[in-house]
């Protein structure tokens, strides 16, 4: 059973997503389960800072030893930072999913609705 926090809030595609300190802007990366299922991760296509993102759409991709996968914005909205060490270090997504495996911080267009941890967990129960 993978690990799903319950102060997070996910996406159908294997995206979690937490608020920052700065309002309006959430930090995303993909969950326990997604990393687990790819397998071994070698490398990750982030979105350029300044991009727009838009909700359920193709934002980037990992690439895993097993397989690529793409990765899906969970919200609309334009992207202020990506984790620069995933550069070096793409395996953080698999040691750190939820902490130093992050993807990108996006500043939000507006209210967006996701799953809740229990929501997600039925899904991948």
């Amino acid at each position: 059973m993978s690990h799903i926090p319950a102060d997070l809030q996910y996406t159908k595609e294997h995206e979690w997503v937490a608020q920052t300190s700065t309002a309006g802007t959430i930090r995303m990366g993909i969950t326990d389960f997604a990393q687990g299922a790819l397998g071994d991760i070698v490398y990750v296509q982030m979105p350029k800072v300044g991009e727009r993102v838009t909700a359920d759409k193709v934002c980037g991709e990992v690439e895993s030893t097993k397989s690529v996968s793409e990765i899906f914005a969970p919200v609309t909205g334009t992207v202020t930072a990506v984790n620069e060490a995933l550069v070096g270090t793409p395996e953080l997504v698999n040691s750190e999913p939820y902490g130093g495996g992050w993807l990108a911080e996006i500043s939000v267009d507006g209210e967006f609705s996701l799953l809740t941890a229990e929501q997600y967990g039925e899904i991948t129960g």
